[in-house]
């Protein structure tokens, strides 16, 4: 199945005079994030009619703020959770084939200072290719010093005995985020963002709908609805308190919280740190974190750590810990360490890691130790922890569970798994390489289509042209610098100071397009943000 259809427009005052007219929608998703946009995608293919509202952009937090890594994960089968790695590795593949100008395959190299190293990490990664069977990528190869050098030219060579090779897969994820919204949308679904989820309203203690306000004009709206899924990451809680707090009167426990934080940084230098189109993993540091320098884009990707975090500040500031460990780290890895004067950017996620629930009157299933779905008693469905690459199992499990307790129809599982997201093309045409500087391959087999607008020789960086701005708010719901700044393109992710020296440009065009304020001073108060290193 494929998604090549004309792209939507998305202009704002036609969004929200959908949004304000009267309908009953069968589910309400308040987050668009990784999560929430799934559902709605797999809502729609099954012929529901959804709404879905994000209080700021959609991947806006931390479905922006990955690694930008498709895998398995290696961790999880040291820990012996095998039908954790079965599934990540099935939907691996899954999100590869369905994406593949956004989602590739990516070789790994794990440079080995230790003899016994090379044999324990490659028996176990050798179950890894075992567990992906027909769905891997490649097969893990015992390397060699000269072997491994010519992969990561750039290694620390002192000690250095062998190496591993392995694949797994690495994305665009604020891109992948974004098709999954318009590909929910040629399907029918309504996507607002920069429209917040203001509170929740019942009917025979039931939850009904929601109340939402536009946050450009401050106009609210009543959104009636037979199931609201509650997906907003790190943030679920805010609605539960309300769901709680409302339902309250029957003598029950306060709501608890059912998110614990943890704080993940990453930093950008320069792709000659790295000098390969392979990535670097350390699976144990010397506090036992794994470290990762991953090629993106034309630059290189240094992380992360796993922080526990008390907040959830929209922009959290790295911890100077954090900053240290993994430029130290890096040093014990690479030929020449990074400095804090060699950052280009740095970047902070918050992960909605998910707390063990007593039993308070919820009907709570854990579907695997990786997301939760909760059921309240008032019928407010919410789900959390997780990670990009079960995105799509994660919907079908809060689909499933919304139509057990009767919230929605009980339709067909699975009409994802071949669904092809907008701008996936299946004529076998040249795909671009995630590890090379971005461009108009990242628009898929919708090239022709930017290239046709205004602006489309007009280069305002590399990577980034006048057309691709106006594309960004024709037809990708940009309204802010912002948008398309971190987003639409992932400039501010790669070279925060030269995203700020064009956000008057990006601005004016945005203005021209959308007549709403691009919020160029925001911006550029936003760039210095991820260029603060705490010393």
């Amino acid at each position: 199945m494929t998604a090549e259809v004309p792209p939507l427009p998305t202009r704002r005052e036609e969004l929200i005079a959908r949004l304000a007219e009267p309908h009953q929608y069968d589910i309400a998703i308040v987050g668009g994030g990784a999560t929430g946009l799934g559902v709605a995608l797999d809502a729609a293919a099954r012929g529901f009619s959804v709404v879905l509202l994000e209080s700021h952009d959609f991947a806006k937090g931390t479905s922006s703020r990955s690694t930008k890594l498709v895998h398995g994960g290696v961790r999880y089968l040291a820990q012996g959770n095998i039908s954790l790695v079965r599934e990540a590795l099935r939907e691996r593949a899954t999100l590869l084939a369905n994406a593949r100008y956004l989602a590739q395959p990516l070789a790994f190299v794990m440079p080995s200072y230790k003899w016994w190293e090379i044999l324990f990490y490659g028996i176990g990664l050798t179950m890894y290719d075992a567990l992906a069977g027909k769905a891997g990528l490649g097969h893990t190869e015992f390397l060699s010093r000269a072997q491994t050098l010519a992969l990561l030219p750039t290694a620390q060579p002192q000690g250095l005995k062998g190496g591993i090779k392995y694949w797994d897969g690495q994305f665009n994820d604020a891109r992948l985020a974004l098709a999954l919204a318009r590909t929910a949308a040629v399907r029918g679904a309504l996507l607002v963002n920069y429209c917040c989820a203001t509170d929740l309203f019942y009917e025979g203690g039931k939850v009904a709908g929601l109340m939402c306000e536009d946050s450009l004009t401050g106009q609210s709206y009543r959104i009636q609805s037979r199931c609201v899924v509650n997906a907003a990451g790190v943030w679920v809680d805010e609605l539960r308190q309300k769901d709680g707090a409302a339902n309250r009167a029957d003598g029950r426990r306060p709501t608890k919280p059912m998110v614990a934080p943890s704080q993940g940084v990453h930093i950008v230098v320069d792709r000659e740190f790295l000098g390969a189109e392979t990535a670097l993993m350390v699976p144990k540091t010397a506090d036992g974190r794994v470290l990762f320098a991953v090629p993106w884009l034309g630059k290189v990707i240094l992380g992360t750590t796993d922080t526990p975090r008390h907040d959830l500040a929209r922009e959290p500031l790295p911890f100077k810990e954090e900053i240290d460990f993994i430029l130290t780290e890096s040093a014990r890895y690479l030929r020449r360490a990074p400095t804090r004067a060699d950052v280009k950017s740095v970047w902070v996620g918050l992960r909605p890691l998910v707390k063990p629930q007593e039993d308070d009157g919820d009907n709570t299933k854990g579907l695997s130790r990786e997301h939760t779905v909760l059921v309240s008693r008032s019928g407010l469905v919410t789900v959390t922890g997780g990670k990009w690459t079960t995105y799509r199992a994660m919907a079908e499990d809060v689909l499933s569970e919304c139509a057990a307790k009767s919230l929605i129809e009980n339709r067909t599982a699975g009409v994802t798994v071949h669904l092809k997201l907008i701008g996936a093309d299946e004529a076998g045409a040249e795909i671009h390489s995630i590890s090379q500087p971005p461009g108009i391959h990242s628009y898929g087999n919708e090239q022709s289509k930017v290239m046709s607008l205004p602006g489309a020789q007009t280069v305002l960086c590399a990577g980034l042209t006048e057309a691709m701005v106006r594309f960004a708010a024709r037809y990708e719901y940009a309204v802010h610098v912002e948008d398309v700044l971190a987003r639409r393109s992932r400039l501010l992710f790669l070279d925060a100071r030269l995203a700020s020296s064009l956000a008057a440009q990006v601005g004016e065009i945005l203005f021209q397009e959308t007549g709403l304020d691009p919020e160029v001073a925001a911006f550029a108060e936003l760039a210095q943000h991820y260029l603060r290193l705490p010393e």
